[in-house]
């Protein structure tokens, strides 16, 4: 991999204020959001950038569906490589899913109406070994091209196309092609993988947001990276302009107004004119902002798409605050403060309650499922990609000292233990679970009242934060999973938390 770094300027050489910045971090740190992390380019230096820790620079994230701009990159280089033209049709690259008695529609389906979310269709299949199959079984209701409808599976799609005219896998054709000529370290990204092990292109990448601010650097580049073209101009130009109007969100999100002017490859059209960004559900942009020559990665956890949309509303605020100019005369000090911010950004720390009257005598003791489905693993995973979902934890035990909770559990047939800081911190744990990509963990306890202890699991390379309460008895136990996306330690009042199951267990 050739990994050039990018040079770090202070804000004001960028054209920018320190104090802009600032007030930009303000806006996104006021509640609304949990940002995780934040990278500002401008004339191809990185003027500003923070992790709120635990999450880092180099920490892969979920990127949902950010995945699909990387999808449509390898669509877009097999085009450049003369593998495919954006007008073949879907049923010419896979005969051999076709239906018996293939609709017109589907039968005019392209390559081009799949990156511009135009397939035709009102629904989409759910992950299945036979996958490609369903998809093309689903009825193309309207002539492909004149309709929106977002379509994951057709995202996922891309990735299968590329492995199909190309005889290798996504992840394995843009290694040496995209990733090592970009400075993306493929070895450090992790994807979802459909039951035929196609990876999931629709919303199944964790990659680091410089990785993705680096893609889109990439298009705002024309397809050129240090001299070398990697994308057709031509497939840059249509993937970051209006391709297929998505006026039609409106429906099912009004507030999410960014997500109503327009849609390229599988890259949305934003409300300030020109501006365009690779995004990825509750907050995973990188925005290509080409008239002042700039890009903002952003990871965070938005609650629902119009939390989301917050972010963005507060971005084009931001934007209007930068001048023109190259550069602005040197603030030291501003500078300087905003740097020692960056440093040192957080999110909020857990809950302190370290001790009940119950822990001593439940610690050691051994709970035995016997009805409900208690998980900790993020189900999301396979709700994308169809892996087997897990039975659950059938059998569980506590342990207590004066600074943490050691877990034992039995899942699956297998038994594993993790650690819970209960001294106001958070404890890294590596956890690796069947079917599962993601293994790194932090967990932190406290005791909402005498006899009920809160469990919050946040699987760091994740949106996802899951709240286990046990409400403890020597010889019983209730459990409510609250698993709602949380922001600051909190519920959303639109999104408040909500029992996702109950379980008793009953001691050994």
């Amino acid at each position: 991999m050739i990994r050039d770094e990018f040079k770090r300027i202070a804000p004001e050489e960028a054209g920018i204020r320190s104090a802009a910045v600032e007030q930009y971090l303000n806006e996104l740190e006021s509640g609304f959001t949990e940002m995780h992390g934040l990278m500002i380019m401008r004339h191809g230096c990185i003027c500003a950038e923070g992790w709120w820790q635990p999450y880092g620079p180099g920490l892969r994230h979920g990127d949902q569906s950010l995945t699909k701009t990387y999808a449509a990159t390898g669509i877009g280089i097999a085009y450049t490589e003369g593998l495919l033209k954006l007008e073949d049709t879907i049923l010419s690259i896979f005969p051999e899913y076709a239906p018996e008695d293939p609709s017109e529609n589907l039968k005019m389906l392209t390559v081009r109406d799949v990156l511009c979310m135009g397939c035709g269709m009102d629904t989409m299949p759910a992950p299945t070994v036979n996958w490609i199959r369903d998809f093309l079984a689903i009825p193309v209701s309207h002539v492909p091209g004149t309709t929106y409808m977002y379509n994951s599976t057709g995202s996922t799609l891309l990735a299968a196309i590329v492995k199909k005219v190309t005889g290798e896998g996504l992840h394995e054709y843009l290694t040496p092609r995209l990733f090592d000529k970009i400075g993306i370290d493929a070895d450090n990204l992790k994807w979802m993988h459909m039951p035929d092990g196609t990876e999931v292109g629709g919303g199944g990448l964790y990659s680091t947001t410089e990785d993705n601010l680096r893609l889109m650097k990439l298009y705002a580049d024309g397809g050129v990276w240090n001299g070398e073209r990697i994308l057709a101009e031509d497939y840059v130009r249509k993937a970051t302009s209006l391709q297929n109007e998505s006026a039609t969100e409106a429906k099912g999100n009004p507030e999410a107004t960014d997500n109503f002017v327009g849609y390229g490859f599988q890259i949305w059209m934003c409300k300030v004119p020109g501006v365009y960004r690779a995004d990825g559900a509750m907050g995973q942009f990188s925005i290509v902002v080409p008239d002042k020559d700039m890009i903002i990665s952003i990871n965070e956890t938005a609650a629902g798409a119009h939390w989301a949309q917050k972010t963005l509303d507060v971005t084009w605020e931001f934007l209007k605050q930068i001048s023109d100019d190259a550069a602005l005369p040197e603030d030291r000090a501003a500078a300087a403060h905003l740097s020692d911010r960056m440093r040192h950004l957080s999110i909020a720390a857990p809950v302190f309650h370290p001790s009940a009257g119950i822990s001593d005598e439940i610690s050691g003791s051994t709970y035995q499922i016997m009805s409900g489905n208690l998980q900790i693993s993020d189900q999301i995973a396979a709700m994308m990609s169809g892996a087997p979902v897990s039975k659950g934890i059938r059998k569980l035990s506590f342990q207590f000292t004066s600074s943490e909770c050691r877990i034992s559990f039995l899942m699956d047939e297998k038994e594993y233990q993790v650690t819970a800081a209960m001294d106001g911190t958070r404890r890294y744990n590596q956890l690796k679970l069947d079917h599962s990509v993601l293994s790194e963990l932090y967990l932190n306890a406290f005791w909402k009242e005498d006899h009920t202890l809160a469990l919050v699991i946040r699987w760091i390379e994740t949106c996802f934060e899951k709240e286990l309460d046990f409400e403890l008895a020597a010889d019983c136990m209730k459990m409510d999973i609250y698993d709602e996306p949380k922001i600051g330690g909190f519920g959303i009042a639109s999104m408040a938390r909500k029992k996702a199951a109950e379980a008793v267990l009953k001691e050994n």
